[in-house]
């Protein structure tokens, strides 16, 4: 999800390029600076993407923000910035020499459009799991990376050499 409303949705596609800003949220207020500013009438974009966490041997999936502690806001040409200083959860606007900088409309699509595909892995290259499918039950490999959304690809070795193997993400757990 990488608008929250409707109503910001179709601005995001509307609107004109160079309207868009950075803010700086107050730590782990992101969420209530997007519900702030919206209440206030400002079209808002924080892009998130599904994260995939083990919870108890159980692979679940959880929304997080692609840019923590930052959400970008739609300030038409003219607008009144005093308002911002005010809202909560709303730490500063990023800015550069004293000037906001405006952000590229087409960045913003992009972002929202990668957002709403990307996942990203409860494993990192390189860490150490155990098999749990039939066929190689209990044999440590090392992973190596995601094949799409329901495989991962693992370094195994056999024989006496490194092989790659492609499973189920649900075959694999941490050691």
């Amino acid at each position: 999800m990488s608008i929250t409303t409707p109503a910001a949705a179709c601005e995001t596609r509307t609107s004109k390029p160079g309207d868009w800003y950075l803010v700086q949220c107050k730590p782990r207020q992101d969420e209530r600076a997007e519900e702030n500013l919206q209440r206030q009438g400002y079209g808002c974009s924080r892009p998130s993407c599904r994260r995939e966490k083990l919870v108890r041997g159980q692979l679940q999936f959880t929304q997080e923000s692609l840019f923590p502690g930052y959400l970008f806001i739609h300030m038409p040409q003219g607008a009144n910035w005093a308002p911002l200083r005010s809202t909560r959860g709303v730490a500063r606007i990023v800015a550069f020499g004293g000037r906001p900088l405006a952000v590229s409309h087409d960045l913003i699509v992009q972002l929202q459009d990668r957002a709403s595909t990307h996942t990203i892995a409860a494993y990192n290259p390189g860490d150490k799991v155990t098999i749990l499918d039939q066929s190689f039950a209990g044999i440590e490999s090392i992973f190596m990376a995601m094949d799409g959304e329901e495989r991962v690809i693992l370094l195994i070795n056999l024989m006496n050499r490194q092989q790659q193997i492609s499973l189920p993400v649900t075959s694999i757990a941490n050691r």
